[in-house]
């Protein structure tokens, strides 16, 4: 039996109508207002009104002027001060907008070396103590913008914060205690000490 073979034929596909067009163009400009403006401006408004501290970034302010955030550690280098863990940020510790950690392996001689420098720094700035060197101290966080140390690298430094502002003691550990926060929701991680509000505690405390 003969077949005879049928020919196609190709239809060239409809040009896009003008009256496509508009539609498109409306939907576009609506989800850019919602998402780009309208979404946004709520979330603003709402966190402002039920969370102002942190809506306006947790800002810290001494006589009318932001010195920093609690949720953002400091570099502190004087002895006179609690000093905080490292950080690998760059191109300075601490930088909000590179937040990043060293990547750093245990085998790596770089992870070694930074916190046996970290260890030599503590030594060198009170060489009659002769304790332990917590891990906080000597080691970056994840983010490298971690503002808390443990209480233990706080009490750990306490006696060469005490010594050399003179102050008592008890005096400085009191500070400890009362810039200690618990963790969030009582169950997430663990106590901390906030660096940046202990040290202006002891600014306070010393009358500076």
């Amino acid at each position: 039996m003969n077949m005879q073979a049928q020919s196609t034929q190709s239809v060239p596909a409809a040009p896009l109508q003008g009256g496509l067009l508009r539609p498109v163009a409306v939907v576009f400009v609506v989800l850019s207002l919602v998402t780009g403006l309208l979404y946004p401006g709520v979330i603003t408004a709402v966190s402002k009104a039920v969370f102002p501290d942190q809506a306006a970034g947790s800002l810290i302010v001494r006589d009318g002027k932001a010195v920093g955030s609690s949720l953002i550690g400091q570099p502190f280098s004087d002895p006179k001060y609690f000093w905080g863990r490292l950080s690998a940020t760059t191109p300075m510790p601490y930088n909000g907008a590179a937040s990043v950690g060293s990547n750093l392996g245990p085998s790596n001689p770089a992870l070694t070396d930074a916190a046996r420098a970290r260890i030599d720094a503590l030594r060198a700035a009170d060489p009659d103590n002769k304790s332990a060197v917590p891990v906080d101290l000597v080691t970056a966080s994840g983010s490298g913008l971690d503002p808390h140390i443990s209480i233990a690298a706080a009490d750990y430094q306490a006696p060469r914060v005490a010594r050399l502002r003179s102050l008592p003691l008890g005096k400085v550990q009191e500070l400890i205690k009362a810039n200690t926060e618990s963790p969030r929701l009582a169950v997430l991680g663990e106590p901390g000490v906030n660096v940046l509000k202990l040290n202006l505690a002891l600014d306070a405390a010393s009358g500076k």
